[in-house]
């Protein structure tokens, strides 16, 4: 059978986490369509020519499976709702409001045990949805892992999430203490920045750049991993992604630190604890293992091939057994109204196709 698949994304930071699906559904010589249902002016997609401009053309085109890189998608698309997830749990909201089920997908694809046990204990008692474990695509490239010495002149990564009481970048005492650092001309620092973040913090970042301080306009993070010997960071999925090539990480105020970080709370220990991290401690290294499993189940670099055996195969499925979604009327009228697409359509049952070819 040939499947037609969609990219479902609101924002640019999605674009590397699709790439690697896209690349795998094209490999099989299936369709694969984008469509951004916020952000228009997305770069990445702009250089695409299987990109649908409306929601009129996505409905014409008919998916069989939508792989959401986003939290909300519309009800009224008969076609198999797919959870993809834009990033790990990073711990921002503590209990598990993190995995919040909104009553819109027929299956979550998680990625290891950090996310695999929760959601699969909570569509035991939501019966209207299933997971599987797969890996995540967006970490594909990162793999396998190339274990490399910290050269003469280490190179610092710094990340900062957009969250306000969390972000780095939005605290001007830490930025001028990595100013002040980059000028001590011993280490090299590379700095990205969450999309989301308001131009005047990416301003004032550009504004302090150096020969040893450069900033880094880009979501496509693996290739600056890889450079990386250390993280600086604050409370941002991207340190997770970091972890898994058993790196260090060192945390400004992280909202939920554990044993395989290096968290501080005073400007004055930003220095002292990249040293550290650069020694990469035995015992910190041991727990930083221990948690990149924990968040990652796979290492093979194949999480998209397995995301795409993973809905196929529940495509073809018998999902009688799975309830009815709930109503949701005010998510689906703001969902409407976003889109500017008014129709009394939903489908609350999972897409089925019932004879596979």
């Amino acid at each position: 059978m040939h499947y037609k698949f969609l990219i479902y994304i609101s924002y640019r930071y999605a674009i590397p986490i699709g790439v690697p699906l896209e690349n795998e559904i094209i490999r099989r010589e299936y369709s694969v369509k984008w469509f951004s249902d916020r952000d228009k002016d997305i770069v990445e997609l702009n250089s695409k020519n299987n990109v649908l401009e409306s929601i009129e053309q996505v409905l014409d085109y008919q998916p069989h499976i939508i792989l959401a890189i986003t939290d909300i998608i519309p009800d009224f698309i008969n076609a198999l709702k797919v959870q993809v997830f834009h990033g790990f749990p990073a711990n921002k909201r503590k209990g598990t409001d993190q995995f919040k089920i909104r009553g819109l997908f027929d299956l979550y694809c998680t990625q290891g045990e950090s996310s695999t046990g929760v959601f699969t204990q909570i569509s035991k008692e939501n019966k209207t949805f299933e997971a599987i474990e797969t890996g995540w695509s967006k970490v594909d490239p990162l793999f396998p892992i190339v274990n490399k010495p910290i050269s003469d002149n280490p190179v610092i990564l710094i990340a900062s999430t957009f969250t306000k009481q969390y972000s780095l970048a939005l605290n001007d005492d830490v930025v001028n203490e990595i100013q002040r650092i980059s000028k001590l001309k011993k280490w090299r620092f590379m700095i990205v920045l969450h999309p989301k973040l308001p131009e005047s913090t990416k301003e004032k970042i550009k504004s302090i750049q150096n020969d040893y301080l450069t900033y880094y306009d880009t979501t496509d993070l693996i290739p600056l991993f890889k450079k990386a010997d250390v993280m600086f960071s604050d409370t941002t999925s991207a340190i997770i992604e970091f972890l898994l090539q058993k790196k260090p990480v060192v945390t400004f105020k992280n909202n939920m630190p554990g044993p395989y970080l290096i968290d501080i709370s005073r400007i004055e220990d930003i220095e002292v604890s990249i040293k550290k991290a650069l020694k990469r401690p035995k015992q910190l290294i041991k727990e930083i293992e221990e948690f990149a499993q924990f968040s990652h189940t796979f290492n093979d670099g194949k999480s998209s091939k397995r995301v795409i055996d993973a809905t196929i195969s529940f495509l073809h499925k018998d999902k009688s057994h799975l309830k009815k979604k709930p109503l949701n009327l005010i998510r689906k009228y703001k969902i409407r109204k976003k889109l500017n697409y008014y129709t009394l359509k939903s489908f609350n049952r999972p897409f089925t196709i019932k004879d596979q070819d």
